[in-house]
């Protein structure tokens, strides 16, 4: 199946913004009032991470910010978004952006905005676009 309706980099951009402000802040206001710390605490982290890999794996691709603007996440293969993918996408991503000091991550943010496919290293890795597409029921 091929990469149709990709999302750009803005609206990715921005769906990621508003999943800051409408699930990361009230996630870390939460974790403050658990743990009295307002630095990287383990509820956030935990939330965060159950965020990320599960949300979008029982949303059909889409999360809180995605939804907002139209985009969701799809498997390139035609299948179904699952945790497995969404591991892959969120943590192994994570962690190749990490080894390579963020370089990684600028050169993700290059490709969305200048492939055709607009697919990025942690699309790569789990085999995921971004697309503007409804979900097929």
């Amino acid at each position: 199946m091929a990469v149709t309706n990709p999302a750009g980099f803005w609206k990715r951009l921005l769906a990621n913004l508003l999943d800051a402000i409408v699930i990361g802040i009230p996630i870390s206001v939460i974790g403050y009032l658990i743990t009295g710390s307002m630095e990287t605490n383990w509820f956030t982290t935990l939330a965060n991470l159950l965020y990320a890999l599960v949300v979008p794996a029982v949303w059909y691709g889409y999360t809180v910010g995605k939804r907002m603007i139209g985009i969701r996440i799809a498997k390139v293969n035609g299948g179904k978004v699952g945790i497995g993918t969404m591991f892959l996408r969120s943590f192994v991503g994570g962690i190749v952006y990490f080894i390579t000091f963020g370089i990684g991550l600028i050169i993700s943010a290059i490709m969305v905005a200048a492939r055709e496919d607009k697919r990025s290293i942690h699309d790569f890795i789990a085999g995921t676009y971004v697309t503007t597409e409804k979900p097929t029921a």
